[in-house]
């Protein structure tokens, strides 16, 4: 019986490579077999990802997912080079605004946390569907948040843009579905990555309270149920929205 969790031959991009959730799916798209193309806007990361995983020059690029140029770019020269894209992993995020109530938030602050989170989303989909239709083949995965669901009280921009990921999902998922595409979200509680470094301590606290299991979540734990969202595995299964919150969502 085929493994259908292994990536042999596939072309999987990852997006906010360098460090945390991103970080850890690169290892393990590559230890399953296989070509990840890493990309982020933090080249120290890059440059330590590519040194780690014996990536070659070809495997590694700066992207700012709030630019759409550059993702339209990006995304052009992988295809023109690979001439297919098997998986799309977009784990690049934001925080945004952390404790602070709506009427103090600065709008160029909640425009910011909306054209990572969520224009990049779109913007990045956009981009790989051509390809992926052309093949009949696709996954596309990215990473949400619980907060998309339930809302965390001081991160509106945040909420906001997780929220309208997981909505643009649901629909994109039944739209592209007889195309051999499948895309889904992943909603993460809190997780122990860079990312939450410059999250409040009380909203850290709020968080890990709600959280049965008592813990933050590993960014190794994430990275196994991307694997199986980004995989030939997950064939029948189109614009949800998984967990990986210790319990804290069981919807």
């Amino acid at each position: 019986m085929t493994n259908k969790t292994l990536f042999e031959g596939q072309v999987c991009i990852v997006v906010g490579a360098g460090n945390g959730i991103g970080r850890a799916t690169v290892g393990l798209l590559q230890s399953r077999g296989a070509k990840v193309i890493a990309l982020d806007n933090n080249v120290d990361a890059l440059g330590k990802l590519k040194s780690e995983f014996s990536l070659g020059d070809d495997q590694v690029s700066v992207l700012d997912v709030s630019d759409e140029d550059q993702i339209k770019e990006t995304i052009a020269r992988i295809v023109a080079k690979e001439k297919r894209i098997d998986s799309l992993v977009n784990s690049a995020g934001m925080v945004g605004p952390s404790n602070v109530k709506l009427e103090d938030i600065a709008w160029v602050d909640f425009e910011r946390t909306l054209r990572v989170n969520l224009f990049g989303t779109i913007w990045l989909t956009q981009q790989v569907l051509p390809i992926m239709k052309a093949q009949k083949y696709g996954r596309i995965v990215h990473v949400a948040s619980i907060a998309g669901k339930e809302g965390n009280p001081g991160m509106s921009p945040y909420n906001t843009s997780k929220s309208g990921m997981i909505g643009f999902i649901k629909g994109i998922g039944k739209e592209i579905a007889p195309d051999g595409i499948t895309i889904n979200a992943l909603a993460p509680a809190v997780i122990r990555t860079p990312m939450n470094a410059d999250t409040s301590d009380e909203t850290l606290k709020y968080m890990i309270a709600r959280i049965p299991m008592g813990r933050v979540g590993e960014a190794e734990e994430v990275a196994e149920t991307i694997c199986f969202m980004a995989s030939r595995a997950c064939s029948f299964t189109t614009g949800f929205t998984f967990d990986t919150t210790g319990g804290r969502a069981t919807y």
